[in-house]
């Protein structure tokens, strides 16, 4: 068994059915200790919680035990040892009871006979939920380290009101949309939302819209009876009731079918639902954030997302601006992965190049945030050296990078040739062209600086501004925080 396998607590009065859960889970790779009783567990964890043995992870519990019940030992493991995350298993059970389950904190309800790959997959649910706890714990101080978010220095003016939005938002249970390209981090600000709120001890649930098929997001959202369909063996909770009194982060909103659009407006107007299969309301009390990648009044005006949805989601909306547009931040973020993925493989790296970071600055990262952060760590992986090189970074970023201000063809007299147009098309990303020409502007006032050793009076008249644009320039574009303007 490995000293760092996951370690679940089997909370069973029947030895038998404790033994093959432990049997089971071991053979899956598990560290488990068993209980036979609530008084008896609660002396497991309050040992695990005061450092005599490894804390407790999961906690499979049996509804119906003599003396105090799995419901009664939830609730306590909810109030005393919120780290737990609770499963529920019975021998007869309904789906009033899995719904009273899940709020009292559990977060999945299986019947007896257990089967196997449903009790797997249960486990490895709690575990990603347990995770989550624990991460929304330290939310706010690791959001204002990484982006510094009581103390924004230098960032881009459009992530700063980002950030003001956060803590405005926050409190209240508003519904708040995001837009923006696939990888500029609205996951992370959904969570920063949820951690800063008075939520940030319930769950925060994420789901993918687009990675679902059609016919299990309905689901997957709003659970289902046992028998609903074929291959529902049981009762099932949906993630809508798993978020009960925290957050649900519906990613990718604009690829929903029109039928779902229409379920998801009646949840977040009247805030209840049926699982499929059934006709019984269920009630719930959650914090919904969407996001889109796709413009969704575009959508709307195509006829492809429902006009009443649109207006419904839209109370505040958060736009994400790709990367290539806040190139000021992208030494901040490199150096914050640099540092983050370096530790994740004990390594110790104390910085990057200024060729290497001109290099990330030049390149348009299509990827966004998540693209800078894979390219960071495959260069700590492939580094021999305590600081990244150019040669660290991979070829596609150093030929599509545009941070020698311009290829050394393009600077021999008459630059402006076909073998210069055909170097551009090579280049190419569409953007719209006041995207497009922002990082050149960047680059060529960078150049004129540099040239007139960052007197800022010769410069602006070389380059026919004012001093006061080019003061509003050198802030938008983050140059003064490469040590050289006071």
């Amino acid at each position: 068994m490995s000293q760092h396998a996951s370690r679940i607590l089997i909370v069973d009065d029947d030895a038998i059915v404790a033994d093959s859960i432990a049997e089971f889970l071991a053979d899956s790779g598990y560290e488990s200790a068993s209980a036979h009783s609530a008084s008896e567990a609660s002396e497991l964890l309050q040992r695990a919680s005061q450092g005599a043995s490894r804390a407790f992870q999961v906690m499979i519990v049996d509804m119906s035990m003599p003396g105090t019940d799995g419901m009664q030992l939830i609730k306590q493991v909810r109030n005393d040892f919120p780290g737990v995350v609770p499963i529920v298993i019975t021998g007869y059970g309904t789906i009033e009871q899995a719904v009273k389950a899940i709020r009292c904190g559990a977060v999945d309800y299986l019947t007896k006979p257990l089967v196997d790959e449903e009790l797997r997959i249960a486990v490895e649910k709690a575990l990603r939920q347990q995770a989550l706890v624990a991460e929304n714990v330290n939310l706010r101080h690791q959001l204002d380290e990484k982006f510094g978010l009581d103390n924004i220095v230098g960032s881009d003016p459009r992530m700063r009101r980002i950030y003001d939005v956060i803590e405005a938002v926050a409190p209240s249970k508003t519904t708040v949309l995001m837009a923006g390209e696939s990888g500029t981090g609205k996951s992370l600000i959904a969570r920063a939302i949820h951690g800063r709120s008075p939520r940030s001890n319930k769950p925060f649930v994420e789901i993918s819209c687009g990675s679902i098929p059609e016919t299990l997001l309905e689901s997957e959202l709003f659970g289902h009876t046992k028998g609903a369909f074929t291959g529902a063996h049981a009762d099932k909770a949906g993630r809508f009731l798993a978020a009960d009194g925290g957050t649900l982060f519906l990613d990718e909103i604009n690829s929903a079918s029109p039928g779902m659009q229409l379920k998801l407006l009646r949840v977040l107007q009247e805030r209840s639902f049926e699982p499929v299969g059934s006709n019984q309301s269920v009630n719930v009390d959650v914090r919904v954030i969407l996001a889109s990648n796709q413009p969704l009044e575009e959508l709307v005006a195509s006829g492809e997302f429902r006009q009443d949805l649109y207006y419904r989601i839209n109370v505040v909306l958060i736009e994400l601006p790709p990367l290539r547009e806040r190139v000021a931040d992208i030494p901040m973020l490199a150096e914050h992965f640099l540092m983050a993925k370096a530790a994740e493989v004990s390594r110790q790296m104390t910085g990057i190049t200024d060729d290497a970071m001109d290099a990330l600055r030049g390149y348009a990262f299509p990827g966004n945030v998540r693209e800078l952060e894979n390219v960071i760590e495959r260069a700590v992986v492939l580094s021999r050296s305590p600081r990244l090189t150019v040669e660290d970074l991979p070829p596609h970023v150093l030929e599509n990078s545009t941070g020698s201000l311009l290829p050394e063809h393009m600077q021999r007299e008459g630059g402006s040739d076909q073998g210069s147009m055909d170097w551009l098309k090579g280049q190419w990303t569409p953007m719209p062209l006041r995207d497009a020409l922002i990082e050149p502007e960047r680059q060529i006032i960078l150049a004129a600086l540099e040239a007139n050793e960052w007197n800022r009076s010769e410069t602006a008249k070389q380059l026919d501004i004012n001093r006061t644009t080019l003061y509003k320039k050198i802030k938008q574009y983050g140059l003064e925080q490469m040590g050289r303007v006071g």
